[in-house]
């Protein structure tokens, strides 16, 4: 999935949930209002016509409630914390990635359990 989609997607499902003051708080218009730009730039950016800045990512998973690091990479960047974690050991993050590359989603989720809870 790529960012506009996955953004536009979010923005819509939060916006069929949330009304505020009579106006979709989550509409095209009003996540463009928070972010500080026009309508069309943001629809711009959920069409991949035009490639978000660091700063706008970082707004929107904030106005989303969104992971940055997620939303970073689906536009295709690293965020600097990552590139930090992966750069202290490369090769084990890179022979990490390819052996999780094709496991099911309920091996990778269990791992990341076991990792954030110490039972490694």
């Amino acid at each position: 999935m790529d960012f506009g989609t996955y953004i536009r997607g979010r923005r819509e499902a939060l916006a069929a949930e949330r009304i505020q003051d009579g106006v979709p708080e989550f509409s095209l218009r009003g996540v463009a209002r928070k972010l500080g730009i026009e309508a069309s730039h943001l629809s711009k950016v959920e069409l991949g016509k035009v490639q978000p800045g660091d700063v706008m990512i970082a707004k929107l998973a904030e106005i989303l409630g969104e992971d940055f690091d997620t939303l970073m990479l689906l536009a295709g960047r690293v965020s600097p914390e990552l590139q930090q974690a992966v750069g202290a050991r490369p090769k084990l993050f890179a022979e990490l990635i390819r052996e999780l590359r094709n496991a099911p989603d309920k091996a990778i989720l269990r791992l990341v359990r076991e990792v954030r809870d110490g039972q490694w």
